[in-house]
């Protein structure tokens, strides 16, 4: 079968990466077809199927290919559609929506008519197998969801596999006010190269999704298993494989790993729902026991509630991996630049530790006052963050370079006042 693995654009790398990853330890097989901005294409079976639904971290959706074909009307549109054998992938009294459309390119442009006639296509094929003058409705555990994308007259129907979302693990029911996909906190710490051997610092946790996906990575516990699929409903299905699957992953889990995660924040509401959140993803995997089994891990992560300025670095090094309030739903934007000013404390108090800041600020340079040695951009529907990497230690100069806005083309005006200095514009 062929998969479509959606993720945020800019990600489309280290999703590849995870996939091929998961070839060593299947029989199926996995192989990279193609990739566009925020997905990856791939082939594997029906074992491989279970495995990437359980598996992947960086990935926010998984869809299968149920139909690619060349369409410029839409009578080919209709024809293409219901030569697809839906009673394969669709059972009967199941609903059927065509959730989303995109259109790029293509003589077929009217995203509304797209998805009227697909939908209206594939209702009229299972209308007449199953002997049923309509499809029921669709609602709460009764429904099939297409997607379909149409690029250069190519139309591609996908199948939605999920149901919600992969980033939805099911630990975090305490999300906070704006909270960090998990998916993509899994994606920061790859992008970083953390390792679970590493320390790993974020004082701005939140409800601790960033600690709480390192804590997950160095167990080795795979991230769906506390959670469900739709796919369980479909006719392909084989109840066999996903247990087989599932138990095989739960052998994997290491507990005597020993972690150094540690996560503070100003905001003693957030860390008690981080501790809840943590709590409960040691008994999410595993069914709602406390099924990581017996003993529970001897060493957790540690949440403390401390203000940014009063964090202290635990090991001599380390990785800063935060996602510090950016301006756009927790501070304005005037706040959210002053606090990362301030947060050119981090450097001072965790001088060799490397450090990663996601944030939606394409000036965020320019406040922290030093410039990035890496910048990756990462967009998250219609959200554009940008992750700062910082390589600390030797690498950083022991004076700041000035903060140079390389999105804005300003460059400061240096003066000295007192012991520091201002910089303006």
């Amino acid at each position: 079968m062929v998969l479509v693995a959606l993720c945020s654009g800019g990600l489309e790398k280290l999703a590849a990466n995870e996939i091929r990853k998961l070839d060593g330890d299947s029989p199926d097989g996995f192989r990279i077809i193609d990739s566009g901005f925020g997905k990856v294409r791939f082939e594997t079976g029906l074992t491989g199927m279970y495995r990437a639904l359980l598996s992947l971290r960086t990935v926010d959706r998984l869809l299968l290919e149920a139909a690619s074909f060349t369409a410029t009307d839409f009578d080919g549109l209709f024809d293409g559609t219901r030569a697809v054998a839906w009673e394969d992938y669709i059972p009967k009294e199941t609903g059927l929506a065509v959730d989303k459309v995109r259109s790029n390119h293509s003589r077929l442009a009217a995203e509304t008519s797209i998805q009227s006639v697909v939908h209206k296509a594939a209702a009229d094929r299972l209308c007449k197998c199953y002997r049923q003058l309509s499809l029921p409705p669709t609602g709460p555990g009764n429904g099939a969801e297409l997607r379909v994308y149409v690029e250069k007259n190519q139309v591609q129907i996908l199948l939605d596999l999920c149901g919600k979302p992969l980033f939805k693990r099911g630990y975090r029911l305490e999300g906070g006010t704006a909270p960090l996909r998990e998916s993509t906190a899994a994606a920061l710490l790859l992008q970083a190269l953390w390792r679970r051997k590493h320390p790993l610092y974020d004082p701005f946790c939140g409800s601790g999704t960033i600690v709480i996906e390192a804590a997950l990575f160095a167990w080795d516990v795979a991230p769906g298993l506390g959670r469900g699929f739709t796919v369980s409903a479909l006719p392909f299905a084989d109840t066999a494989v996903e247990n087989d699957v599932r138990q095989m992953l739960l052998e994997r889990i290491d507990l005597s790993r020993t972690v150094r995660i540690f996560g503070s924040d100003s905001d003693g509401e957030a860390v008690k729902a981080a501790k809840a959140n943590l709590e409960r993803a040691l008994k999410v995997a595993g069914g709602g026991k406390d099924a990581f089994g017996s003993p529970r891990p001897a060493c957790l992560p540690k949440l403390w509630n401390r203000p940014m300025e009063e964090a202290v670095a635990p090991f001599p090094e380390g990785f800063i991996i935060t996602n510090p309030p950016y301006g756009i739903r927790l501070l304005d934007r005037e706040n959210s630049e002053k606090l990362y000013g301030r947060m050119g404390v981090l450097k001072d108090r965790f001088p060799s530790w490397r450090m990663n800041v996601l944030s939606a600020h394409a000036g965020f340079e320019s406040f922290f006052g030093e410039k990035a040695d890496r910048c990756k951009k990462i967009s998250s529907g219609a959200l554009e963050t940008y992750f700062y990497q910082y390589d600390g230690g030797d690498k950083r100069k022991k004076e700041s370079r000035p903060p140079i806005s390389t999105r804005n083309k300003t460059v400061p005006d240096v003066k000295k006042s007192g012991g520091g200095k201002i910089y303006t514009w």
